[in-house]
């Protein structure tokens, strides 16, 4: 789009594949380009590497995330055409997200991604994070996750991107966004929001809750009317008909008690 926004003629890029955690490469009129990060190229012999490295981290430290545009030449060598900075925008919703959070019980909410330390480092401050882990691949949210059960017990995820599939898979429970989601990673968790909403995490848990709070309700007034219909049997002589009919409308009782979930509304707490 931009570049016909400036009448720049390109070709179509073939043999495309996006290596995770480190950027995508294809073939353009018969030339192979990469797009990523310098961990990216660390297969390729890149001149003036140092200095390039030095204006990497001039951006990343102003809260940019960098990737570097570059076409493979014969004998591995890469030429660097530029850097492509774009910086990560918190979204206004996110800091009374978290508290809310909080306010329902969710002890620990950590950030795992593979941005680069500073950038994640300014994220998880304005977010009002507890911690946040930088540089990640896919593995080192699994490992993340694992410990992070074993810490504090079920641990929930969310996430979008083909990089947070692993880990939502891993997760006690996993929580993809529709709106933005890969299809891996929507395949992948337990729970899809279809609204790109960060405001509908709370409502999940919120949602439930009530649910379990339900089922809790409805298994226990079940047995007890179970119990009850076998005592009145066999210690009162109560028609059998007549227990039968209690049972059926119980049974009644219980499936519209669920059906209240229907109607459940949920406003965060003050």
């Amino acid at each position: 789009e931009a570049a016909a926004e400036r009448g720049v003629a390109h070709g179509e890029a073939t043999a495309f594949q996006a290596v995770t955690g480190r950027g995508v490469r294809g073939e353009v009129d018969g030339h192979a380009y990469r797009i990523g990060n310098l961990r990216f190229f660390d297969d390729l012999t890149v001149p003036d590497r140092a200095a390039l490295a030095v204006e990497v981290e001039r951006l990343e430290a102003e809260g940019k995330t960098c990737v570097v545009v570059a076409r493979v030449e014969n004998g591995g060598t890469a030429r660097v055409f530029g850097l492509l900075a774009y910086a990560d925008v918190l979204r206004p919703e996110a800091p009374g997200v978290v508290r809310t959070l909080r306010r329902l019980g969710i002890r620990h909410v950590v950030m795992l991604t593979g941005d680069n330390e500073r950038v994640a480092a300014h994220i998880a401050r304005e977010a009002g994070l507890d911690a946040y882990h930088a540089g990640l691949m896919p593995e080192d949210k699994q490992r993340l996750l694992r410990d992070l059960e074993a810490r504090y017990g079920p641990v929930a995820m969310v996430g979008d991107g083909v990089n947070d599939a692993p880990a939502l898979a891993t997760a006690t429970l996993g929580i993809a966004m529709g709106g933005a989601g890969t299809d891996v990673a929507l395949e992948t968790a337990d729970i899809v929001l279809m609204a790109d909403a960060l405001d509908k995490i709370p409502y999940v848990f919120a949602l439930s809750r009530a649910t379990r709070r339900t089922l809790v309700a409805n298994l226990v007034f079940a047995l007890a009317v179970i119990v009850s219909m076998v005592v009145g049997i066999l210690w009162t002589g109560l028609p059998l008909p007549l227990a039968v009919v209690g049972h059926e409308g119980s049974t009644v009782l219980v499936s519209l008690n669920g059906l209240r979930l229907l109607g459940f509304r949920w406003h965060p707490p003050d």
